[in-house]
């Protein structure tokens, strides 16, 4: 869980000293179901519905089209960065395009104030000016209480996860290890 809410203007990117902070456990019979508990437990709200932003770097951009098919199944609009859209769109997904801050207005910040963003997913390339040009997009949504991903495997296991929103059961874990005794045999 990180209490990124509580530092206004903190980048959301993770460092290394941030990765191993914080503890949630969620539990389910299949990894989405327990990672959308996690999340929950964490304070984290994973949207139903609405238009989620993508911008990812260059090495995400084949896993960004599975996340994206994903989404749309789920019924999500996608808008993205030119590069990441024209990736999206040539698998045949749907996906308009936005502006990055520096390429002018109308651009993703303002559509993340305006509320138009329901879950931004912002991976970056190792370099420092790359870091620096999408920290206004995690910066903002942090702000308006947008979720956001800055992994590609944060954004597959949340997309994996939110098909379970509606359909989450309680188990003790008495029972599931009685399942996964019975097995074993």
């Amino acid at each position: 869980m990180f209490p990124f809410v509580k530092f206004p203007g903190v980048d959301t990117i993770l460092g290394p000293e941030m990765k191993s902070t914080g503890e949630v456990m969620g539990v389910g019979k299949t990894f989405g179901e327990a990672f959308v508990k996690s999340q929950i437990g964490a304070g984290t709200k994973l949207p139903r519905s609405g238009k989620v932003f993508l911008t990812v770097k260059n090495n995400d951009k084949a896993r960004a089209v599975d996340v994206a098919r994903a989404l749309v199944d789920l019924k999500f609009e996608l808008v993205a960065t030119k590069g990441t859209a024209a990736a999206i769109n040539a698998a045949g997904i749907a996906c308009g395009v936005v502006n990055k801050v520096t390429e002018g207005r109308p651009h993703v910040v303002d559509m993340i104030k305006n509320n138009d963003i329901a879950l931004v997913i912002n991976t970056v390339e190792e370099r420092r000016n790359a870091i620096a040009d999408s920290r206004q997009i995690r910066t903002s949504a942090l702000l308006a209480r947008v979720t956001t991903f800055t992994t590609i495997a944060g954004a597959e296991a949340a997309v994996e996860g939110m098909k379970y929103l509606d359909n989450l059961s309680i188990y003790s874990i008495q029972e599931l290890h009685a399942q996964l005794a019975a097995q074993a045999t």
